[in-house]
């Protein structure tokens, strides 16, 4: 039986299961995006978070072209792909899971100490930890340690060991990196801010407050187009509190932090903020 083969009835049995997959070449590298959805011109899929193939007919956009559909994995436009294959990777947001990706036996013995025991399944160099549960994905947590959820795939390595926990918090706040996004913040915010003559109004706590907590609010409840609403309230912030100099580096590291639990890096968040202040010219 050929490797192709036996690539397709794995992503088949996965797939039926409900679990998003896709075909992986040597290295563990995804295909990538095809001339006509390079960069994401060909508009994507209004939701990118969400399991499916994105419109293009071939293995494209990486982890989004993970699917569940037997038509679409058995096509023709994907036949070469199973041919070139290395391997079944899976979209473990779609399914519903975090791994918690451990690359060393360092990293496997602080995630013994520190984590709730979960489903395990064992890598080449270390170990998948899977919890029942999605959220952002984020490399480089710790030492050793990547998390793949949303917006990432791993490589199918079999079932594992034991049963799966729910997503402790303790994996949540790992993506939250607050030290490195203040040091961001303080960059962002190099360029003084006017202020403007006389006693500011926003320094009242009822409204300053409500403001900061109103645009977090935005941006947590947004469900697509996340790029678009972080900057759109950045710029709305910087608008109504950005020329008395009531703004702080809490109050922006504030923003940046629900911006970043929604997926977005810190470089995003900094680029979006300095955007938005050109734009208001600050």
């Amino acid at each position: 039986m050929s490797t192709a083969i036996v690539h397709l009835r794995s992503a088949l049995e996965l797939a039926a299961a409900g679990v998003p997959v896709l075909p992986l070449r040597a290295g563990k590298a995804p295909f990538g995006n095809c001339r006509t959805c390079a960069k994401n011109v060909c508009g994507g899929r209004p939701n990118m978070k969400t399991a499916g193939p994105c419109h293009c007919p071939g293995v494209c956009h990486a982890w989004a072209a993970a699917t569940t559909d037997p038509s679409v994995l058995t096509s023709p436009a994907w036949a070469t792909a199973w041919r070139m294959a290395a391997a079944v990777a899976y979209h473990p947001g779609g399914s519903g899971v975090t791994v918690v990706d451990l690359d060393n036996a360092a990293a496997i013995a602080w995630a013994r100490a520190t984590l709730p025991a979960t489903r395990t399944v064992a890598t080449t160099r270390g170990e998948h930890w899977i919890y029942q549960g999605a959220m952002q994905s984020a490399n480089a947590v710790r030492p050793g340690v990547d998390i793949k959820s949303l917006m990432a795939y791993a490589r199918w390595l079999g079932p594992g060991t034991g049963a799966t926990a729910a997503l402790p918090a303790a994996v949540r706040a790992l993506a939250v990196k607050q030290p490195s996004t203040a040091r961001r913040v303080s960059q962002a915010l190099a360029v003084p801010i006017k202020a403007q003559s006389g006693a500011c109004p926003h320094r009242t706590p009822s409204y300053l407050d409500r403001g900061i907590a109103m645009a977090e609010q935005r941006i947590t409840d947004a469900s697509s187009a996340v790029h678009a609403t972080v900057y759109r309230t950045f710029l709305a912030v910087l608008s109504t509190h950005g020329r008395c100099g009531c703004l702080t580096d809490t109050h922006v590291t504030r923003l940046f932090t629900a911006a970043q639990a929604k997926g977005e890096t810190v470089r995003h968040c900094t680029d979006a903020w300095t955007n938005a202040r050109t734009a208001l010219g600050l």
